[in-house]
């Protein structure tokens, strides 16, 4: 999903943000595009040459991911001995002059296991805008071992990404200090050192993106996946897309809905809403994670935070988090904890159920002068290694965006509406409304308010809501199911926790993304899993 530089995407895409909504087009496959003064079009969908349609990839054993891709070791083979593979595939940096300038995206693959049964190839989208393809699918893809019998498993960077043209902004110590900054500013000052980061950040991405910055926006993204899918040799594309991945998945049905296969959008970005009431639901969603948490850290005799109800506990880590404020605590070597860092951290560990335990322990060690696990959490959502640098994808998340979204927000509309976001949530509220101002002064012009994925005639996309997602909430998988139209948008709820569901330990869950993604077996819409 979409990301803020306030929250933005782990490693598996797990992202908290501002929902900075698609743009609506069609092509010549069916699409059509939607009526009415809240969706702006593009034009339609250029013609791609017949050199690239038919580029012959040259795969090879991966390399180890660069600093944009977040570096560590090269991929370790599959069990059974399968090698990961990658390669770059031509596109057109502008599809409106096909046959001007192009750039390489990076890509990954796993050959399928029943290569007599094999169905093409399943490519996914992790999210962000701004998390790598190529280094997280293989970091994550015993989890998907089971789709592997009869599909080559497959990912790439998507433009502005990591080895995908990656978009370079501001360098580690600049970004260390926008980090350690109050992104939640309370007087004047504050908030002139809050626009004047902005303002930094800004031109460090024209200065070092410019020329690419007009071109990383999900439109083309979309078309760069029809492109793989033909460069790959399938006749449709068989898709699955969490978080983020939702959107662009929502985007591709649209502009190329006969091309579409077999589609699982997990972790659903609701398409109807302009960043404002994104933001908005997703504060609320965060709040709705924390008060899960809260209630069962205060309903155990063992809970290291203090408090015996829910109400207790996050007075508490508010009030922590005031005090942090005032007085940052010892964090990572000669790094401190700071108020934003600690929010930052937060709302990391509240992304899966099986982190609360590591948030208790950082929020009790930071109460005891001791920020380093929290600190290690932020990082982790930030994109930071621990020997200090920054992949890509803050910067790739700000470009992609604001590529994207039309709405510019001034510091008076956004001190407007804050109340409201500090209704929808204490702890999470500011933080995400100065989250409103992250495309504010961007040098390009963005495309749209909302998105048009509407997809009729595309084959039936399975859609599925998390009850207790705190960074796509329940409510976008209903109304993107609806929006895809009738026929298509198939829903499956899961009563979960934390972000996504294919990976949530629902066998339910499983069975029926496997059931379809192999066989075919649509789910019965309105399926509910526990």
């Amino acid at each position: 999903m979409r990301t803020t530089p306030a929250l933005r995407a782990t490693a598996l895409a797990a992202t908290a943000t501002v929902l900075l909504p698609l743009a609506a087009c069609s092509d010549d496959s069916g699409g059509a595009d939607r009526a009415g003064p809240s969706v702006a079009s593009t034009a339609s969908p250029t013609k791609t040459p017949k050199d690239l349609a038919s580029q012959k990839l040259d795969w090879k054993r991966c390399p180890a991911p660069n600093n944009a891709q977040g570096s560590g070791t090269a991929p370790s083979p599959l069990p059974g001995g399968t090698a990961w593979e990658c390669s770059f595939m031509d596109v057109p940096l502008d599809y409106g002059d096909p046959d001007g300038r192009t750039i390489e995206l990076a890509l990954v693959r796993a050959k399928a296991k029943d290569r007599d049964r094999r169905l093409g190839s399943l490519v996914f989208n992790f999210g962000g805008p701004g998390a790598s393809g190529v280094a997280t699918l293989p970091a994550f893809g015993t989890a998907y071992d089971a789709l592997r019998t009869r599909y080559d498993l497959v990912s790439f960077d998507p433009r502005g990404v990591g080895r995908s043209e990656g978009v370079r902004c501001s360098d580690d110590k600049a970004l260390d200090a926008r980090y350690e900054m109050d992104g939640t500013p309370d007087d004047a000052k504050e908030q002139k050192a809050f626009v004047d980061d902005l303002k930094s950040f800004v031109a460090d991405c024209e200065k070092n993106s410019g020329e690419e910055l007009p071109y990383v926006g999900t439109t083309n993204a979309a078309r760069d996946m029809d492109l793989l899918r033909s460069v790959l040799g399938d006749d449709r594309l068989n898709y699955f897309g969490i978080s983020y991945g939702t959107e662009l998945g929502g985007v591709y049905a649209h502009l190329f809905p006969k091309k579409v296969g077999r589609a699982v959008l997990d972790a659903v970005v609701d398409p109807t809403e302009d960043a404002e009431k994104s933001a908005l639901g997703q504060a609320e969603g965060f709040q709705l994670a924390l008060d899960n948490f809260t209630a069962d850290c205060a309903k155990r005799d063992d809970c290291k935070l203090p408090g015996s109800t829910s109400q207790e506990v996050q007075d508490w880590i508010a009030d922590m988090l005031q005090k942090l404020e005032l007085r940052p605590v010892p964090g990572l070597g000669e790094r401190e904890l700071t108020q934003t860092q600690a929010t930052t951290g937060i709302a990391s560990a509240l992304y899966s159920k099986e982190t609360w335990p590591l948030l208790e322990q950082g929020l009790d060690e930071a109460d005891g002068k001791n920020g380093g696990l929290l600190l290690a959490l932020a990082d982790s959502l930030n994109g930071r290694t621990e020997d200090g640098h920054y992949d890509n994808s803050g910067a790739a998340n700000t470009a992609i965006s604001c590529a994207d979204s039309e709405q510019r927000f001034t510091v008076e509309q956004t001190k407007a509406a804050l109340p409201a976001f500090r209704k929808a949530s204490p702890v999470f509220g500011d933080y995400l409304g100065w989250g409103l101002m992250s495309c504010t002064g961007w040098p390009v012009a963005g495309t749209w308010d909302t998105p048009d994925v509407s997809a009729p005639g595309a084959a039936p996309i399975l859609v599925i809501g998390n009850t207790g997602d705190p960074a796509t909430p329940y409510a976008g998988a209903k109304a993107m199911a609806t929006e895809l139209g009738e026929g298509v948008g198939v829903e499956l709820t899961y009563k979960g926790e934390g972000h996504g569901a294919y990976n949530g330990g629902s066998t339910c869950v499983q069975k029926a993304v496997d059931g379809y993604l192999l066989d075919g077996k649509v789910p019965a819409a309105g399926t509910v899993c526990d």
